[in-house]
């Protein structure tokens, strides 16, 4: 019997996860909503797998696009919840399309391998800042969905989002909330933690590209949040400052290891 490599094995398990996206995402409607939900749960479990086959591997990877892999499955995570609460939410569609997109993305380029860390802490620190981004993901998710249904209001059609605007702003606060909270503590994890997190000396805080657009996207979280409590902010002025946030926080990481990795060709 011969058994698959583990590069192999990490590509099959991509391109099977990136089919069972694409099916829901093309034939939705075709499929009636039962079905479809049932479709994306298996595509979100195959997703689990390949990112568990990259990350804990025999030479584990990660970069840009396994990051926003992880990203998107938190974000669909959190839309396999919601929908638990709220089953009209109409969002399958774009989210199965997103996961494909992100799965295939990170099989094309699936980041450097990772040094050995001295601290077992470190995988913890990257999972609250990898978790931020899903959170603050879901919210802009939702951002989306409520723009594009107030469109929709005011030429006169339906709200396809299947929820009240109230119900979609109110959400789109929650994982802001969520958001804030789980990239606090990676800051605060990182402030103090540093030398011990990446088990080198003089691995402390530093004043990288990363930290600095950290920072600017923790500030103008907390601005939203600030202002939506003081001020009462929402609408179209919320949205606005969550898209600048995210960002942010997207060329923290994910935008910067793209410059690096694929147009520079650096890995540090």
């Amino acid at each position: 019997m011969i058994l698959a490599s583990q590069p192999e094995l990490a590509m099959w398990l991509a391109v099977l996860t990136a089919i069972a996206y694409a099916i829901p995402a093309f034939v939705a409607q075709r499929m009636g909503s039962s079905l479809t939900r049932r479709a994306l749960w298996l595509a979100w479990v195959l997703h689990g797998f390949t990112l568990a086959a990259g990350l804990w591997g025999e030479t584990p990877r990660f970069g840009f696009a396994p990051a926003l892999s992880v990203t998107v499955w938190w974000v669909l995570t959190a839309y396999a919840v919601e929908t638990q609460y709220f089953p009209q939410l109409k969002a399958r569609w774009a989210l199965a399309a997103l996961g494909s997109a992100a799965v295939a993305l990170a099989w094309y380029f699936p980041g450097k391998p990772l040094q050995v860390s001295a601290s077992i802490w470190l995988p913890l620190h990257w999972a609250l800042g990898i978790a931020s981004y899903g959170m603050f993901a879901a919210a802009v998710v939702h951002a989306a969905l409520m723009t594009s249904a107030e469109i929709e209001i005011r030429k006169g059609n339906e709200n396809q989002s299947g929820l009240p605007l109230l119900t979609l702003e109110r959400l789109m606060f929650r994982f802001v909330l969520l958001g804030f909270i789980l990239l606090t503590l990676t800051l605060i994890a990182g402030i103090v933690f540093g030398e011990q997190l990446y088990g080198a000396a003089g691995a402390e805080w530093k004043w990288d590209h990363k930290t600095v657009f950290s920072i600017m996207s923790w500030l103008t979280f907390g601005a939203l949040l600030v202002g939506r409590l003081q001020f009462g902010w929402r609408g179209r002025r919320a949205v606005r400052v969550l898209y600048i946030g995210s960002a942010f926080l997207l060329f923290s990481y994910a935008g910067s290891r793209f410059v690096l990795e694929v147009i520079l060709g650096r890995t540090l």
